[in-house]
């Protein structure tokens, strides 16, 4: 009893120290940025309107799938969290599709773990905070919203925002960008509709399955941002999964669901299939030898396919390049 009283006393303690140490170094950033403060904007976020800087200039980003819309737009990002579904990366790198913007700009890695570090990002002098949106870390950046808040203003992106144009303009709007939104979404709409001219999807339903470690089995809902690109080019979706599944409970920010292996062949009776091999998941060739996967109709019918980890939550980058594999394989 005397123990766990001691150890309750020393966690309660330690938080009181980092609380301390934030507001310590949140009030050395607020009074070094005054004389640069250029008035500020409201602008929307999941936790109602936020007022941020008119021109941000040190900007964290908690969430690894936001982070290339803030090179695209042309904003500084001075530190960002590198995590992206299913894309291993080491200690301290970016993801390929944005290690060089991360790069030339001096950017820092967000420091990962099972809660949001917040003395680094405090000590990186924020004048905004982006988070939210789907997965992991951005559930993360809502778990710790108050926490955030007190050492600059934090924008989240609703969970509901799946589709890389609506991101971006909510991002574009975050940092008062607006710039390049119509630009990019145009050189988007030129490429999927040569991409839809080429692409001649096989008949019947399509789901999504994410091959994952644990080997449970995962799908994305057909809401997600990689099934909806794929009837944008033509393929048919599969929307019965989630009823299917039993309608299993998920994260608010989660855009897939898991479910027992016993309903495998219930749920996954789709004549076509993507997979996407995530970190330590199962490459196709590997599920092909799995004989539970390979009485699978699509499976018996040839008719399943790979992308990759980046193509499961595609933003202005990864969707381009998905549209010309899809091309490559389908076209």
């Amino acid at each position: 009893m005397f123990t766990n009283r001691s150890s309750g006393r020393l966690r309660a303690a330690l938080a009181l120290l980092i609380l301390a140490l934030v507001a310590a170094i949140t009030a050395c950033s607020n009074s070094s940025s005054d004389a640069a403060d250029t008035g500020s904007r409201e602008v929307a976020s999941a936790k109602g309107a936020v007022h941020v800087p008119a021109d941000p200039q040190r900007i964290v980003v908690l969430n690894g799938n936001l982070v290339g819309y803030l090179y695209d737009l042309g904003a500084t990002v001075v530190a960002a969290d590198p995590r992206l579904l299913g894309v291993p990366t080491k200690p301290g790198e970016f993801p390929t599709g944005w290690a060089e913007d991360a790069k030339q700009q001096g950017t820092l890695a967000v420091p990962s773990g099972e809660s949001i570090n917040l003395e680094f990002i405090a000590a990186q002098r924020p004048d905004l905070i982006i988070g939210g949106g789907q997965g992991y870390p951005g559930q993360q950046s809502v778990n710790a919203y108050d926490q955030l808040s007190a050492i600059a203003p934090t924008v989240l992106m609703p969970t509901e925002t799946t589709y890389w144009q609506d991101q971006l303009r909510f991002i574009a709007e975050t940092v008062n960008k607006p710039a390049n939104v119509d630009t990019l979404i145009s050189n988007y709409q030129a490429k999927l509709t040569e991409a839809k001219g080429k692409i001649k999807p096989p008949a019947g339903a399509t789901m999504v399955f994410q091959s994952i470690k644990s080997q449970k089995p995962t799908v994305f809902v057909p809401t997600a941002a990689l099934p909806a690109l794929l009837a944008e080019v033509g393929f048919t979706l599969d929307t019965q999964v989630e009823a299917k599944a039993g309608n299993p409970a998920k994260e608010q920010s989660a855009d897939f669901i898991s479910f027992s292996p016993e309903l495998l062949s219930t749920v996954i009776d789709a004549p076509v299939l993507f997979t996407i091999p995530l970190s330590g998941g199962r490459s196709l060739t590997e599920l092909r030898a799995d004989a539970m996967y390979a009485s699978l109709p699509a499976f018996q019918a040839n008719t399943v396919f790979e992308l990759p980890a980046t193509s499961s939550r595609p933003d202005y980058r990864t969707v381009m390049s998905t549209l010309d594999l899809l091309v490559e394989q389908f076209g």
